[in-house]
């Protein structure tokens, strides 16, 4: 792989040994993946406050810069770990205070990650904690080679954002944390971001369950792929579209998604595929939709609901408005518990709204940064638990061994206030 001057400069030390370390990992992953070279970014998502047996081990043999050598630069020996190059934030991780005692989730766990948060944010870190850095500040510009991890923060920036990034992990994040670099290849090259595959809703998709349900169907379709969606597509909005990448993310592994004249590198179907012959459309029509939602909803049984579980990627203010406005006045059932998980940034905004006291109020919990399936927790005794979110609904049941019904927020309020689930297909 080709280096610049200031790039064989800090592989060689010129920057202190945890950039040599860094430019080390960062060129065996470039040669690995057939990268000629390196791109500068100036914007990383990564993770390296939530803990880990592992990580506790190596806090515990040599601090915090332990661990982030080994774990986050694939280095064995014990270096000082200097600020971040360029800016850098920490993405969501285990449970915080304000879950605590609510699972079976170890105290010393958020006492390691509260230490971890301190240590970092020394070192320059931004500690978001949240799986949507673009709702709280962390919003990058069309065109930016960005760093990012999280499947559904990866395919919201490279889509919606028109930024460019691969789906990276906690190495190569941790390695352009520190140097400003990240290997050119996959979506960052300008040839590669095209669509390959067309799919065409025949039947009508607006709002959250629909953009969801469409987009764990094209993700199953194109698996890795990028495809471009048109037909009868409603104007979606910030949660509309997060749900349908992550989904899309969930059932397949979409980095990157068209819907021309809504996303910024398709304003026609023609540029979504740059030019190349538009494939055939793969129809999304009834009977699409219904095999969906049968599959979404394959993991429930009972329809006793002891668990409602909202925010996955985590809720936007709007969704947590809407909430409010279904409890208002309003009791959970005894035997169920609600959550809405949300960035902390914006739980502070819900807080000064009233949103939090009407939720509370209700018996639900407003919680940060982070999920049950982030954290592998759940409220003790939890057997059935709804959700509005197609990733939740795949992802929780294998995690936890617990099933699952998915449906609309009406229909998870309703089993938060009832204890049943009544949803349908409609």
């Amino acid at each position: 792989m080709r280096l610049t001057d200031d790039e064989k400069r800090m592989r060689d030390g010129a920057e202190g040994e945890a950039v040599a370390a860094a430019m080390d990992l960062l060129v065996r992953y470039g040669d690995a993946l057939g990268a000629e070279r390196l791109v500068e970014t100036r914007n990383v998502a990564g993770t390296m406050t939530q803990p880990s047996p592992a990580k506790a081990k190596l806090v515990e043999e040599g601090g915090w810069a332990k661990a982030y050598a080994v774990i986050n630069l694939d280095c064995d020996r014990d270096i000082e770990i200097p600020r971040m190059k360029v800016p850098t934030c920490q993405l969501q991780h285990g449970f915080a205070g304000d879950a605590a005692g609510l699972t079976h989730y170890a105290d010393s766990s958020i006492r390691l990650q509260d230490d971890a948060e301190s240590y970092f944010s020394d070192r320059g870190v931004n500690i978001l904690a949240t799986c949507t850095p673009y709702q709280v500040g962390n919003l990058p510009v069309r065109g930016e080679h960005c760093a990012w991890m999280e499947s559904s923060a990866v395919v919201y920036c490279n889509s919606v954002l028109g930024a460019r990034t691969n789906c990276e992990g906690a190495s190569s994040t941790g390695a352009a944390a520190l140097t400003g670099k990240i290997p050119y290849w996959g979506n960052h090259l300008p040839e590669n971001p095209h669509a390959t595959h067309l799919v065409r809703a025949d039947v009508t998709v607006d709002g959250f369950q629909e953009w969801g349900m469409l987009g764990y169907f094209v993700g199953e379709l194109v698996q890795e792929a990028r495809p471009a969606v048109v037909g009868k597509l409603g104007q979606p909005d910030l949660a509309d579209l997060k749900h349908f990448g992550a989904a899309t993310a969930t059932s397949g592994g979409v980095e990157l998604y068209h819907l021309p004249g809504i996303t910024p590198e398709a304003p026609t179907l023609e540029a979504a595929f740059g030019g190349a012959r538009i494939t055939e459309p793969v129809s999304y029509g009834a009977r699409e939709r219904a095999a969906v939602y049968d599959a979404l909803n394959s993991r429930g049984t009972s329809r006793d609901v002891d668990f409602v579980l909202l925010g996955c990627p985590h809720a936007s203010l709007d969704q947590v408005a809407q909430l409010a406005a279904r409890l208002e006045g309003r009791r959970l059932h005894a035997d169920t518990e609600l959550w809405v998980m949300m960035p902390r940034a914006l739980s502070s905004v819900a807080f000064r709204n009233g949103y939090t006291r009407t939720i509370t109020a209700a018996g639900g919990r407003v919680l940060t940064d982070s999920c049950p399936a982030m954290s592998r927790a759940a409220p003790p005794g939890t057997r059935v638990f709804a959700t509005d979110s197609a990733k939740q609904a795949h992802y929780l049941p294998a995690i936890l061994g617990i099933e699952a019904w998915f449906g609309t927020l009406t229909e998870c309020v309703d089993a938060a206030l009832t204890g049943r689930w009544g949803g349908g297909l409609r």
